[in-house]
């Protein structure tokens, strides 16, 4: 398995965050605007938090808050598991399911690079797997 910094350069780079003052209406108006289930939470570039869908339900849906009167910063997940650039995507997917995350920081010292899902994951992994095959394939027609 390839370090996880290969599987951030394969795809656009992107890095949606959001500020902890923003309200969780806008965050959830984000999530939705960008199609994701997570975003990083940054404070002058330094990451403090990740904000889920996971977290509004829990925090807010089902404790009767307002989305607009609530700070992302009171509801969000400060204790961020992340991991170096140089995890490998195994090791990555591994911690997810220990940790039962779905997204995982990459960051290397203070600079965040970006931020993966474990569908990012699978799908590096059924194509690695594809990859096997179509070779082995290959090599038995030969």
């Amino acid at each position: 398995m390839r370090p996880i910094l290969d599987l951030l350069k394969k795809r656009a780079p992107v890095n949606w965050s959001l500020s902890p003052q923003d309200t969780v209406f806008d965050a959830l108006q984000s999530l939705a605007n960008h199609n994701v289930g997570a975003l990083m939470v940054l404070d002058n570039g330094k990451l403090v938090g990740v904000f889920s869908e996971r977290d509004y339900t829990r925090k807010i849906a089902l404790a009767g808050k307002s989305s607009k009167d609530t700070k992302v910063k009171d509801i969000m997940t400060a204790n961020v598991i992340s991991v170096a650039p140089t995890v490998r995507t195994r090791d990555c997917l591994a911690l997810m399911g220990q940790k039962k995350i779905r997204h995982l920081p990459v960051v290397d010292g203070d600079k965040v690079l970006g931020m993966i899902s474990i569908r990012d994951i699978m799908d590096d992994i059924i194509a690695d797997h594809e990859l096997t095959i179509n070779q082995l394939q290959h090599y038995i027609s030969s």
